[in-house]
């Protein structure tokens, strides 16, 4: 069930209707005016870098990956390059355990739920807190209307709407009380230029499980890690996974504090595929692998090419995952990651 400030939103309400009402909603579109206020923060690990250096344990989330923390152990977490798809933070409110996931499609989202909900271990009477942020409206300006367009137009007219509904919807039929504090999303989240073009305001956001702040931010390259490439490459190789559907995948260890990457494989059709792409020009490779290729950040085309060359360069698995054995990385003192040799 969803609340908004301690009232339940009704579950009599249409599934559409249920999304329009929340965007609506006076409080959380002052909450939205006040979080597009805030000044977007910059991190890099990197000690050349001229923005926000950060030396706090931190857990960066891809998309399609989610992670559940501790605040004993993790001062931040957050994720970034969000489009589309969009970040969600599930926190109960009793002991700060944070679930933070990189959602970018309807098919994830029932499983995707009920690994972050089995993750936070909660009690019968604890309080959950969510926070939305992502998912321009990338629908035509002729088909939209504030976000409540309906389901048959929004899978016509762009991605966003319909991760939205499905997430609302799910939120809304949950046995779990889920008390909505943000949702940044679709108009929210949308800026546009002089011509009508949409944009996303912001891509991203850092969480600091202790208080449950949640603030605007992106992240450097540096700072998106460990195994920043690998793990790229997972979310495409996933699509030719059959035991990856639906799911997001395991990632980080809540326990022990460690990034864990299992072994997975490319195809010889994902080869083939990174052998044409590092061929194509930077607009061909937008056009070929976004679902909104003008409101893409500056780097995504790097990140691209980048990958591509690292599945061409290493096309036998058994020299990046020697023995079959995952990729596991703990903390190091200076709250960065370091790779378990084996």
């Amino acid at each position: 069930m969803i609340y908004v400030d301690g009232l339940p939103i009704s579950s009599s309400l249409q599934d559409d209707d249920a999304l329009a009402v929340l965007m609506k909603h006076p409080t959380l579109v002052s909450v939205s005016d006040s979080f597009r206020a805030i000044s977007e923060r910059k991190f890099s690990a990197s000690e050349e870098s001229n923005v926000e250096r950060s030396t706090s344990k931190a857990v960066y989330v891809f998309q399609r990956e989610y992670a559940t923390v501790d605040p004993a152990h993790v001062d931040l977490i957050g994720t970034d390059e969000a489009t589309t798809c969009l970040g969600i933070v599930i926190r109960n409110r009793r002991n700060g355990m944070t679930s933070v996931a990189h959602m970018d499609s309807p098919d994830v989202v029932d499983i995707g739920f009920t690994q972050m909900s089995l993750a936070l271990k909660r009690n019968i009477s604890d309080i959950f807190d969510v926070h939305l942020v992502g998912a321009f409206n990338d629908a035509s300006p002729q088909s939209t209307n504030h976000g409540t367009k309906s389901k048959k137009r929004a899978n016509l007219d762009g991605y966003s709407f319909s991760l939205c509904h499905k997430i609302i919807q799910t939120l809304e039929k949950s046995s779990i009380n889920f008390h909505i504090q943000l949702l940044h999303v679709l108009d929210h989240n949308t800026r546009w230029d002089s011509q009508g073009n949409a944009y996303p305001i912001f891509h991203g956001f850092l969480v600091e499980p202790f208080t449950g702040s949640v603030n605007p931010a992106s992240f450097d390259k540096t700072s998106r890690c460990p195994d920043e490439i690998l793990r790229r490459i997972r979310l495409t190789a996933s699509f030719e996974d059959p035991s990856c559907k639906g799911r997001l995948p395991e990632t980080y260890d809540t326990l022990t504090d460690r990034i864990i990457i299992s072994p997975f494989s490319w195809t010889r059709r994902q080869i083939s595929v990174a052998f044409m792409l590092r061929h194509l020009s930077d607009t061909e490779i937008l056009l070929s692998c976004s679902t909104s290729p003008s409101a893409e950040g500056p780097d995504f085309v790097e990140n691209q090419r980048r990958q591509c060359e690292y599945v061409v360069e290493h096309p036998d698995l058994r020299k990046v995952f020697p023995l079959n054995q995952p990729h596991v990385f703990e903390r190091t003192p200076n709250g960065g990651w370091r790779m378990l040799q084996k």
